[in-house]
């Protein structure tokens, strides 16, 4: 994952300030892909299509149309490194998934971007 850890406060006060739409996924105690995808549902508020695998998470972070309307989107990740140590695989795949995702929306003209920030 190429995702660096950065400090979580100025990550959200810039957000907040910008009047970004901010999601946390905290990921405290997960330590499966089937929690993980769980907690992503729970956090992302998906759709009920969300099919709790890594395709259908790449597909819910491409659409997040259920978001509500903002300049930009900032999903930060926090207490991620127990689930990285303990499922090293799967961390790496996650890390894909979300890095596509914000090079997703930075290709899209006109569209609010993605941010994801690994509150470290």
């Amino acid at each position: 994952m190429t995702l660096d850890p950065q400090p979580l406060a100025p990550a959200l006060a810039s957000a907040e300030e910008a009047g970004w739409t901010t999601v946390r996924l905290d990921l405290d105690g997960v330590r499966s892909k089937a929690a993980l995808m769980r907690r992503c549902a729970a956090a992302l508020r998906v759709p009920e299509w969300f099919g709790g695998n890594w395709d259908a998470l790449a597909d819910a972070l491409i659409d997040l149309s259920w978001l509500p309307d903002a300049p930009g989107r900032l999903l930060a990740v926090t207490s991620w490194r127990g689930y990285a140590a303990e499922r090293a695989e799967d961390w790496e795949t996650l890390g894909e998934v979300l890095e596509e995702a914000v090079d997703f929306w930075r290709g899209q003209r006109g569209a609010p971007p993605l941010t994801v920030v690994l509150a470290g």
